[in-house]
C-alpha cells in the first residue's frame, strides 16, 4: 500500500505537468515550500541520479509556468 508521502512524490516527480500541478495544489503552504526547496536541491546539487535531477527540473518548470501564468 502506497503511503501519502509516496503518492505526493510520485505526483511531483511524475514528469506530467498537469499531474505535478494537481499534486502541488493539494499541499499546504508549508508543504509547498518544503517541496520547492527539495526540488531545487535535487536539480542543482551533486549526488542526485541524473533521472532524479531531470524529474526535479521538469517539476520546477511545470510549477514555474503555473506561477508565470498567474503573475
Amino acid at each position: 500500500m502506497e503511503s501519502e508521502l509516496e503518492r505526493i512524490w510520485d505526483g511531483i516527480l511524475s514528469r506530467e505537468p498537469e499531474r505535478i500541478r494537481a499534486t502541488y495544489r493539494g499541499l499546504s503552504l508549508p508543504d509547498r515550500r518544503t517541496v520547492m526547496t527539495h526540488l531545487h536541491r535535487m536539480a542543482d546539487e551533486d549526488g542526485w541520479h541524473p533521472e532524479q535531477q531531470l524529474s526535479a527540473k521538469i517539476a520546477l518548470d511545470a510549477l514555474q509556468a503555473r506561477r508565470r501564468k498567474h503573475d
